[in-house]
């Protein structure tokens, strides 16, 4: 008889007591124990956190065989993929390998079925056995292993229609474009700081739909090259290339393009720390910024729009948003141009 487990796992945790596993120090990853409440996934891909990888990737100077010594070592530590100078996670892709027993009649799952994880690697028990392959330009990792996704634990069935790690990408920042559904509004003037990234594209793609023709979407990239890419895809109004830590001449290229309106929505997709004013000085006092990036300071922020007098709205990123996999994956169905690039990208 399997072992009853509680909903959020907090079973699963071994210190300190009495925390949920996200903030947890580490976690039991034995995957020879399977609760009736918990799913065993036999992983494939594990799609590390930008911010994460991007700093794991500086600290490994580059070198790919660092990268997978820094890797096996925080699971080692913690039993999950929690970046410990992030704070952040990333997803999975894997196959279901079991079903606890008090799951199989609740969930539409079966064993066999690939899906992509929705909740972050920083709280999910992971055993990794052999790190095959990195994919440092998309931030992939092929291993053998395991994991356990909780009964409270999202997913989403890979789709038969899109390749699996074209649906793993998009599912990865699916919290973002599906946010942005729900924020920007017809006629709205949107900035979109990383709009040459994953999570960006799609933002702005979802960000144009939304603001319509009498909106206006702005895209700041950090390159050239990404500046080019979002010229050519069309989704925005205005594209510019900038330092997103260097809130001067960014706030002066918005008062440009906005006629000293500045914006209604900002939404912050960077995976580097310090472009918390930016974001706040670009949008109107009556206006929003949702913070996507796990980059992001809440003292910087916080701090930082008291100190200029803003009494802009600020959103924490919350990777999850009802009905943020089905809202990411239509973007990819709906537009030619963005698949075509995701696929040539990340897939």
């Amino acid at each position: 008889m399997q072992p009853k487990g509680n909903k959020y796992g907090i079973h699963r945790v071994i210190e300190p007591k009495g925390v949920l596993p996200q903030p947890a120090n580490k976690v039991d990853n034995n995957m020879d124990i399977l609760y009736d409440n918990e799913i065993l996934i036999d992983v494939q891909t594990l799609n590390i956190d930008s911010a994460s990888f991007t700093q794991i990737e500086e600290q490994a100077g580059g070198d790919k065989a660092k990268i997978a010594e820094i890797m096996l070592d925080i699971v080692a530590k913690q039993g999950k993929h929690r970046n410990p100078v992030t704070g952040s996670g990333g997803m999975l892709l894997g196959t279901v390998e079991k079903i606890g027993d008090a799951l199989k009649d609740k969930i539409d799952l079966k064993e066999g079925d690939k899906i992509a994880t929705l909740v972050s690697l920083s709280l999910t028990p992971l055993r990794i056995d052999k790190i095959k392959e990195i994919r440092p330009d998309i931030d992939q990792v092929d291993i053998d292993g395991k994991a356990i996704l909780f009964e409270s634990g999202i997913y989403a069935k890979i789709p038969a229609d899109l390749p699996e790690t074209l649906a793993l990408s998009a599912l990865d920042v699916a919290g973002a474009p599906a946010q942005v559904a729900k924020l920007v509004k017809p006629g709205d003037t949107v900035l979109i700081i990383g709009a040459g990234g994953k999570s960006g594209m799609l933002c702005c793609y979802e960000a144009k739909k939304r603001a319509g023709v009498t909106g206006k979407v702005i895209g700041l990239c950090h390159s050239e090259r990404s500046t080019k890419r979002m010229e050519e895809l069309g989704f925005c109004d205005y594209v510019f290339s900038a330092d997103a830590t260097q809130p001067v001449p960014v706030l002066e290229k918005i008062e440009e393009l906005t006629k000293g309106e500045m914006c209604d929505v900002t939404i912050n997709n960077v995976n580097i720390p310090d472009t918390e004013m930016t974001s706040i000085l670009c949008t109107k006092n009556t206006g929003l910024v949702y913070f996507f990036s796990m980059a992001t300071s809440f003292t910087k922020a916080a701090l930082g729009a008291e100190g200029v007098g803003s009494d802009v709205t600020m959103i924490v990123g919350n990777g999850y948003t009802k009905g943020h996999a089905e809202i990411t994956l239509q973007e990819l169905r709906e537009s030619e141009k963005l698949r075509k690039i995701f696929t040539e990208l990340y897939a």
